[in-house]
Order: structure tokens, then sequence, then C-alpha cells
């Protein structure tokens, strides 16, 4: 018998299974798109799909002023319990630009007085496009849909949504712009939308009074979102800061970004360096939005803070 006739079938089946076991070796990029936890270059995993989105924005702290703070035994207690990003850091300086880079993924502006309605893609118009329901609360805003200038302790550039023209030029979404004494109505009518931005006032938010204060408020109105069965069941909060008091890294300066809800890794921390169109990303893959507005597109991805 010739034996280079039982070699020949023998080598390619060896080859063949030399390349299925490469194949099998080989992982998988995660995808980019939403849903995934890819993006400019951000951390693998999936983001979880959640019911309501919450986001709280506090004003112009260090995240050295925040983190380890014993005047905000609240807030430390989240990041302790939940996950916290130790290298996020804000855009931009004043406050306006990092507003609207959590709205539409750009700057836009660094005018804190402007009263330009913006057209460009934002979260509104895409959740409008999927379905789903928003509002923006807003404390001490004078009117439901008021889209003025600052009344009192409410600052519009904290409350950019009033600026979109996709809010100002739509009376139904206007509507969706609500005093933040409506939050808890919502929340114990079970009326909560899809996705909530919450604007404390400008002494709430730290921006006028002391950090102590903005912690206190912090306890007393978001503490019964967590610990309600709407929230525990599939949601996710983010209390971050806008801008940094004193730092200018990166823009904006390093901020104290705390990640809660029960899809959320316990006492996580990520070393990752994250800015607020990442945030724009996780808040627009959470719930299922086709496009991601503006830089949130290529962000970096938030999935590592979400059990797989």
């Amino acid at each position: 018998m010739d034996h280079s006739q039982l070699r020949a079938p023998l080598l390619r089946s060896t080859a063949a299974l030399v390349v299925l076991v490469a194949l099998a070796c080989h992982e998988a990029p995660t995808p980019a798109g939403p849903g995934g936890g890819g993006g400019g270059g951000g951390t693998p995993g999936p983001i979880p799909a959640v019911g309501h989105m919450v986001i709280v924005v506090e004003e112009n702290s260090d995240y050295s002023d925040v983190i380890g703070n014993a005047a905000m035994p609240y807030l430390n207690g989240l990041a302790q319990q939940y996950a916290l990003a130790t290298q996020y850091y804000a855009d931009t300086h004043p406050s306006i630009g990092n507003y609207f880079e959590l709205a539409t993924g750009q700057i836009l502006t660094n005018d804190d007085g402007s009263s330009t309605i913006e057209n460009v893609d934002n979260i509104v118009r895409e959740l409008v496009a999927a379905g789903k329901t928003w509002k923006s609360y807003a404390e001490d805003l004078p009117s439901v849909g008021y889209t003025g200038g600052d009344v009192g302790n409410y600052a519009r550039k904290h409350n950019v949504f009033a600026l979109l023209s996709d809010v100002v030029n739509d009376p139904a979404q206007r509507s969706r712009l609500v005093p933040f004494t409506q939050f808890a109505t919502d929340l114990a009518n079970g009326t909560l939308p899809d996705f909530s931005n919450v604007a404390p006032n400008l002494c709430n938010d730290a921006h006028d009074c002391s950090l102590a204060t903005a912690d206190a408020w912090l306890k007393a109105n978001i503490a019964p979102l967590i610990e309600s069965a709407t929230f525990q069941k599939d949601g996710l909060l983010v209390i971050v800061f806008d801008e940094a008091g004193s730092d200018d890294t990166r823009g904006g300066g390093r901020v104290a970004c705390v990640l809660v809800g029960p899809k959320v890794k316990r006492g996580y921390q990520s070393s990752t360096v994250y800015q607020h169109e990442s945030l724009l990303r996780l808040a627009a893959q959470a719930l299922g939005l086709k496009t991601l507005p503006g830089a949130a597109a290529s962000a970096p991805g938030m999935g590592e803070f979400f059990t797989p």
C-alpha cells in the first residue's frame, strides 16, 4: 500500500482541526452600537436594558472635595455600596457646555447666558423616535413648559432641555419640562418616564450652597427613588457633577460620578477614563436607542459597571 495515500487525509483533518481550535479561541470584539459596551476604545461588556434611567447633576466640585468628604455621607455611602468612576472628567468650563454634552454629545456653547435654541441631534429626539418617554425635573422651574431665563434659584443653563428645538418647538415635548415637585408625585403614582433628567436648584446642587446641603437634598429626595420597588426592578441612577471647581484636566476637571441600581456591580471602582459623552452613550444604550447623538457614538462604553 502507498502510505502517502493514508497520510494525505490525516494531514487535511489535522489542518482543519487547527483552524477550528483557532476560531474557537478567538474572542469576538464587543459591538460598538446600542447595547454593546464598545466604542472609542471603551470597556467591553453588555449594557443592561433598564426601564427607568435617572441622571442627577450636581455642580462645580472637584472629585477630591466630594469623594471621602465626611460632609457628604449619603453620596459617599452610595459610592461605596454601588459603583464609582474614579477617572471621570467634565468636558469644559463653565457649566452650560457640560450640560449640552450630556444631552447632545456636543459642547455647543460656553456662554452660560446663551438663549440660542439648538437644532442638533439629542437624546430627546432619539427618545421620541424610539417611542420612549422623558421628563426634565428642574427644581424651582416657574411652571410646566417654561423655557425662559433664570428665575430665583432656577438656572436655565443647568436645564438645557429648555434650549433644544425638539422641545421648544413642540408643545407636547415642552410639557415635559416640569418642576421637581412632580418627581415625587410621579414616583408615588408609578408614572416615572423612561428617562428622567433631574436638576436641583442653585443651592441644592452645591453651586451656591455647601456640599453638605447638596448631600442632605440627595438623601431626602433621591433615597425614596432608590428604595422604591419600581427602581429596584429595573432602574439606573447616575449622580454626576457637571464640572470641577478648580481643575481643568481634560477640559472640565476630574469629578465624581456614582452609578446606582440593581444591575450595577456592588462596591465597584473603575479606573477607566470617561467623560460626559460616555454617560450620554450609556443612557442611550440602556434605553435601547438606535442612534447615539454626537460624540456619544464614539465615546468609551461603560459596560464594566454592570453584572454580566
